[in-house]
């Protein structure tokens, strides 16, 4: 039964392994946005009350 043979689909494997385990995680983390944060301003504005037009 060729299928059993481990020849040619242990390589095979293994190459995959490879690819996914060393190539592919930089190819995905650059297309990724790291969420860079910003700094929040401490400031505090004081709201605008509103002009109510029946008042």
């Amino acid at each position: 039964m060729p299928q059993l043979n481990p020849n040619p689909w242990f390589m095979i494997f293994l190459f995959a392994w490879m690819f996914f385990l060393l190539l592919m995680p930089g190819k995905v983390m650059s297309y990724l946005f790291n969420n860079h944060l910003t700094t929040k301003n401490t400031q505090k504005s004081k709201p605008n009350p509103w002009n109510w037009p029946w008042t």
